[in-house]
């Protein structure tokens, strides 16, 4: 595979899974900027990294530059999109890739004016596993989809000074493990959902620390969404058909998968693709979009997302501080 000179902002411990990533796939990484010089520094020693950018300008000023990936926390996802974007590169974004619809409608206009693509770090979509599922649904092996159950639950230690606690850096659960099971989801649905029923608990922070999901999309699909950031619970989801069920343990990165046939109560396992190598799928498939300017349908699942993520925001009423009291970009189902 082609290298492709990628440009890193954010140094914390995903941008680290990813230096190893890159390394895998790419062979090499061109750039890295951090907020803390030092942190950039150790990065680039650790990685072999070519070129350390004492601030983001620079490192977006360097026309060697192909790809920039986004590693910081999610207030700064959006300004540093649009910079980049701006700069005439294509975006790499951890999730959640912004923090309502309305910042990802304007990032993807852009984008199209200038023929760039945007991509998010929502592994599931990108997994090997997942794209052998749709093609066993498409088959009609289980029968049309009906009802969806996607839970996550991450026991953080409460610390109001985290970033996931902190409403300033747009914290909670919902943007944190809430993407991936809303992601897993509009996957499985056929239409983004239209109509979101929704209820949180909230911290003393005033971030959404429990909450629970209903989404209904207008083919009659049904899903139905779990979270808690203060209590364990595990990360399963069940696609349930007229024929049968599949059920995925641990979703964000799974490789292996169980589909149970309803007529007779015959199980089959599915695998596919290797967990550990989640990152690297993410960085072949971003490379694989730049070079051949494909990935549509993931993009629109991204969009999606944000649409319903922004829905759900909505009902709660929970606006970030460096937000507007307007609404937030997607419409009221």
């Amino acid at each position: 595979m082609e290298k492709l000179n990628w440009g890193i902002l954010g140094t914390g411990w995903i941008a680290r899974e990813m230096g190893e990533a890159l390394q895998a796939v790419n062979g090499s990484i061109y750039g890295v900027c951090s907020a803390n010089p030092a942190h950039a520094q150790s990065y680039a020693a650790r990685y072999f990294v070519k070129h350390v950018y004492p601030s983001t300008e620079e490192l977006l000023a360097d026309n060697a530059i192909d790809i920039v990936y986004i590693a910081t926390p999610h207030n700064l996802h959006y300004p540093l999109i649009l910079q980049a974007l701006q700069a005439g590169k294509h975006v790499f974004c951890e999730k959640s890739i912004t923090v309502n619809a309305r910042q990802l409608q304007e990032c993807a206009a852009i984008a199209a004016q200038k023929n760039l693509v945007i991509c998010d770090g929502v592994t599931l979509f990108h997994m090997p596993l997942y794209k052998e599922l749709k093609k066993i649904i498409r088959s009609g092996a289980i029968g049309d989809i009906k009802m969806i159950q996607v839970n996550f639950g991450s026991c953080k230690e409460y610390d109001v000074d985290s970033r996931f606690f902190s409403k300033e850096l747009a914290g909670g659960a919902l943007l944190d493990i809430g993407v991936y099971a809303v992601s897993f989801a509009r996957y499985f649905m056929s239409s983004k959902a239209n109509t979101v029923l929704t209820t949180a608990n909230y911290s003393e922070t005033g971030v959404d620390e429990t909450s629970g999901i209903l989404l209904k999309n207008p083919d009659g699909q049904m899903a139905v969404i779990s979270l808690t950031m203060r209590a364990k619970q595990p990360k399963r989801g069940i696609i349930a058909g007229e024929k049968g069920y599949i059920e995925i343990s641990n979703y964000p990165r799974a490789d292996k998968a169980s589909i149970t046939y309803t007529e007779d109560g015959r199980t089959e396992t599915i695998e596919v693709g290797n967990t550990a190598k989640a990152l690297e799928y993410e960085v072949q498939d971003m490379q694989d979009y730049v070079k051949d300017h494909t990935g549509q349908e993931n993009f629109q699942y991204v969009c999606d997302v944000m649409d319903t993520l922004t829905a759900i925001r909505n009902q709660w009423g929970m606006v970030y501080p460096f937000e507007s009291e307007t609404p937030l970009g997607a419409p009221e189902p």
